[in-house]
């Protein structure tokens, strides 16, 4: 398979006064193009962290992570910054919108830092996401399954390779939460899009091309 992310010798240790907490301990991972993966563990394990350094959000002690063969913690922070925004999507617990702006406008702002507004492509998602509807509606006018709709909008705008997915269903009920997570797996499958996600759930993670369990710092296959 294309491997389409790589990670090497991924290493993160917090200092918590005179403690040092060692979350990942040499985490070594491929993720191939398309493929849709699933990171599990018990809480405060470092699957967030583990996830935010697969995205560059985070840097690690030590380690490296190729991204379309591009090394990311060799990239200066303007680069890295227009590959964040052109090349990956983001879909967090919490959505992240802006309460000054439109379901539309929300959309749309991940193209309009790219320099180029992509109205026509945020109108075709948000009908996508069932949400054609409410493009003139602030956040606060949305249901919490209506705001991840748009945050999975927002994230598609740019039109990126990859998806990266932190807790998307935490704050959902279980019906709504079950809803969004069909509509990410149709999404990823349907465009062919790599999507790598956090979950405590095993049985939304049975349902990706696999589960990685992460324990005392190491990787493991999902059980």
């Amino acid at each position: 398979m294309d491997p389409h992310l790589v990670a090497r010798g991924l290493r993160q240790t917090y200092d918590l006064g005179e403690e040092h907490l060692e979350v990942l301990r040499g985490i070594d991972l491929e993720v191939g193009r398309g493929e849709v993966i699933f990171l599990r563990g018990a809480s405060g394990a470092g699957k967030s962290t583990l996830l935010y350094i697969l995205a560059a959000l985070e840097r690690p002690r030590a380690g490296s992570v190729l991204f379309e063969g591009e090394d990311l913690l060799k990239l200066g922070r303007d680069r890295l910054a227009r590959m964040r925004n052109r090349r990956m999507g983001f879909i967090f617990q919490s959505y992240h919108l802006l309460p000054e702006l439109t379901a539309l406008e929300n959309v749309l702002l991940p193209s309009m830092l790219g320099g180029k507004r992509r109205e026509n492509q945020a109108r075709s998602l948000l009908d996508r996401v069932g949400l054609s509807g409410r493009l003139d509606h602030l956040p606060s006018q949305l249901s919490g399954g209506e705001q991840q709709r748009v945050a999975i909008a927002r994230s598609l705008v740019n039109d990126p390779g990859i998806l990266f997915a932190d807790e998307p269903t935490g704050n959902l009920d279980a019906a709504t939460g079950a809803g969004i997570i069909d509509l990410l797996l149709d999404i990823a499958r349907e465009d062919r899009r790599t999507f790598v996600a956090v979950t405590h759930d095993p049985a939304l993670a049975g349902r990706g091309d696999r589960q990685l369990f992460l324990r005392d710092g190491h990787l493991e296959n999902g059980v």
